[in-house]
């Protein structure tokens, strides 16, 4: 046992020596950074609220530029049907 908790020591005061020294460089601060403004981001809801509108306003316009196409789709086929002679 004592053999076992001997090579323990030193590995864990390596890792820790070195968990230490990432922590306070600039890697270390940036990964801190990001940790907390995930979590003050997900406090506010404001932020929800505009993605919503958002995408909302994006399914609306989607929906638009579908009609647009559908019409324009028509349009072109007639067109088609018209030139080859054939009734509309």
């Amino acid at each position: 046992m004592i053999p076992a908790l001997a090579l323990v020591i030193p590995i864990v005061a390596v890792g820790g020596f070195f968990l230490w020294m990432i922590s306070l460089s600039p890697v270390g601060k940036a990964y801190a950074e990001k940790l907390r403004g995930q979590t003050a981001r997900s406090a506010g809801t404001g932020d929800n609220e505009q993605v919503l509108e958002e995408l909302e306003q994006l399914r609306h316009e989607v929906a638009e530029l579908s009609e647009r196409m559908d019409f324009a789709e028509r349009l072109l086929a007639k067109g088609r049907e018209q030139r080859q002679g054939l009734p509309s």
